[in-house]
């Protein structure tokens, strides 16, 4: 596991004074889940707030799963600065408008007394918002509810135009851009898949949940007890990306290619239209009533639980396939990254420099395609220091045979830090360079990673999860709940509250088609056509 000659050139080539500030411009955006709980630590069972506006159509403020689980979208920006002030005034707002309510800081989720108490998000009375709701209702029959309410932080992130102008220069300079572009973003995600066992490692913070969550299912592992219902695992970094979280093993099977953007959508196609019989035995509709919206393995492409997605932001009525196969890959979502409790926005600068860093990273070096062989180790990999990532000595499986975590995360950092040093050169500052070493320490010290944070301050205090994050989301809706705006204006939030409803409103009123139509026309998909270039 040397460092790779071709990732040392590529450094060297970026570096040069005309080319380095290519890598400056990086653009974020990100999307934190976060379930309203009560002042007692319990699931809301309230309708989602009228004076957030309307989850179908808010742009910041909307819900996922569940009515009781909020989602925070910030705008892209290409700084991280202002991506978290955005951020925090989102939490801001939010806290502020609702009520006696607190914010759930952990991505396991609060007590929950049963499925029963888990409400499906509502989006109100037009065909798109009852599609939505169907189509969690198609996933509670087929998985429960209880995986449903897991939160963690997705992190989009795209490079710059200036970037790719250059990066088509040092590649292939007789390639249309648009489809290096995609080529570029699918390497990058089979090295996050190769190596994205660091962020777990690093950034897990869901080594125990509540007993409640497994409702009496006998998982196999050797959990321990802490306080009065809380299990744990010693050495575990996220519970939350293991086959207890939101995961689905029945996906295992689906073979979703990542060797080129065209086979990637094939197999998503593949698994759109492939129906399962498990699937089929529930029913679509029974009587009067939907119970899913197909039969088939995938009802939607945000079915497929993958820790990164190629994205492109679709077009009014257009599918997230189509658009990825008209237009190309614009930007990829990391969605491995836990909730950090000890922030009360999910997620902190130093975590955030950090992605950038460790994607610009797996964008940069080479990254051949993945075999059958590589992807068990990948997934044996991924799925062992969820549960046992910080144990002393813990082997992971690389082609040359095991090799110990910790000797092989400081190789990895060793060519994380000339990607560091690139991006302090362009930007001018150190902030990469300071964010590395900070994640290196805890390479060196597992006790400094945000699992072990978690579990030692439950068992010094022999204290329940459950009660744990009541008091982190105590403490932040105290901070939060008369903090003013930081970056946007006052009635930034509450006239986007009231144009989303009227949105919603007119949706409403514009429907004329029925429900029946509109479904089938929406579920059927146009012929596949990869043009990677934009030629529609």
């Amino acid at each position: 596991m040397s460092l790779s000659p071709s990732l040392s050139e590529i450094i060297e080539q970026l570096s040069t004074p005309e080319r380095v500030f290519a890598v400056r411009g990086i653009r974020r955006g990100i999307e934190r889940e976060s379930l309203r709980i009560t002042p007692e630590g319990r699931l809301s069972p309230l309708d989602h707030p009228r004076q957030l506006g309307a989850a179908l159509t808010n742009a910041n403020i909307t819900t996922d799963y569940s009515e009781s689980l909020m989602e925070f979208i910030t705008p892209v920006s290409d700084s991280l600065d202002v991506l978290l002030a955005q951020l925090g005034d989102i939490h801001r707002f939010t806290q502020q408008n609702i009520g006696d309510e607190r914010l759930w800081p952990l991505s396991m989720p609060c007590f929950i007394g049963g499925e029963e108490s888990i409400r499906l998000a509502q989006y109100g009375r037009s065909n798109t918002g009852r599609m939505k709701t169907l189509y969690r209702q198609g996933l509670h029959h087929r998985y429960g509810s209880m995986m449903q309410v897991i939160a963690g932080v997705h992190f989009n992130f795209s490079m710059p135009d200036s970037f790719w102008n250059e990066w088509l220069s040092l590649q292939q300079p007789e390639c249309c851009q648009c489809k290096l572009i995609s080529d570029s973003y699918m390497g990058l995600i089979r090295n996050v898949y190769r190596f994205g066992w660091l962020i777990p490692y690093l950034f897990g913070a869901s080594p125990a949940l509540c007993s409640s969550f497994l409702q009496g299912r006998d998982t196999g592992l050797p959990f321990e007890r802490v306080g009065k219902g809380t299990l744990y695992l010693p050495y575990a970094t996220s519970l939350r990306l293991s086959d207890l979280g939101y995961t689905n093993k029945s996906q295992a099977s689906l073979n979703i290619s990542h060797n080129n953007l065209p086979d990637y959508l094939t197999s998503v196609r593949r698994a759109l239209d492939t129906k399962d019989d498990v699937f089929a035995a529930m029913g679509i509709k029974v009587g009067d009533e939907y119970r899913q919206l197909n039969d088939h393995v995938l009802q939607l492409e945000n079915e497929l639980y993958a820790p990164i997605r190629p994205k492109r932001t679709p077009r009014s009525g257009e599918r997230a396939v189509v658009a990825l196969e008209r237009r190309g890959i614009d930007y990829i979502e990391l969605r491995t990254l836990d909730i950090n409790p000890f922030t009360p926005f999910g997620v902190e600068l130093q975590q955030l420099r950090f992605l950038d860093l460790f994607l610009v990273w797996c964008l940069l070096r080479p990254s051949p395609i993945l075999d059958a062989a590589e992807i068990e180790r990948n997934r044996h990999n991924m799925s062992h220091v969820a549960l046992e990532g910080r144990s002393p000595g813990l082997q992971l499986m690389t082609a040359e045979g095991e090799l110990p975590l910790r000797v092989w995360g400081e190789q990895l950092f060793d060519e994380l830090q000339l990607v560091a040093q690139l991006l302090d050169r362009a930007n001018g500052r150190i902030h990469y360079q300071l964010a590395l070493q900070a994640q290196r320490d805890k390479l060196i010290d597992p006790d400094k990673t945000l699992s072990a944070q978690v579990l030692t301050h439950l068992l010094q205090h022999d204290l329940d999860n459950a009660e744990f994050g009541r008091q982190q989301a105590e403490l932040f809706h105290q901070q939060l709940q008369h903090a003013p705006l930081q970056y946007w204006e006052a009635n930034y939030f509450t006239d986007e509250a009231q144009a989303s409803l009227l949105k919603q409103a007119e949706l409403e009123a514009d429907d004329h088609q029925s429900f029946d139509d509109f479904l089938r026309q929406y579920l059927q998909l146009p012929q596949a056509g990869y043009a990677p270039c934009g030629v529609e």
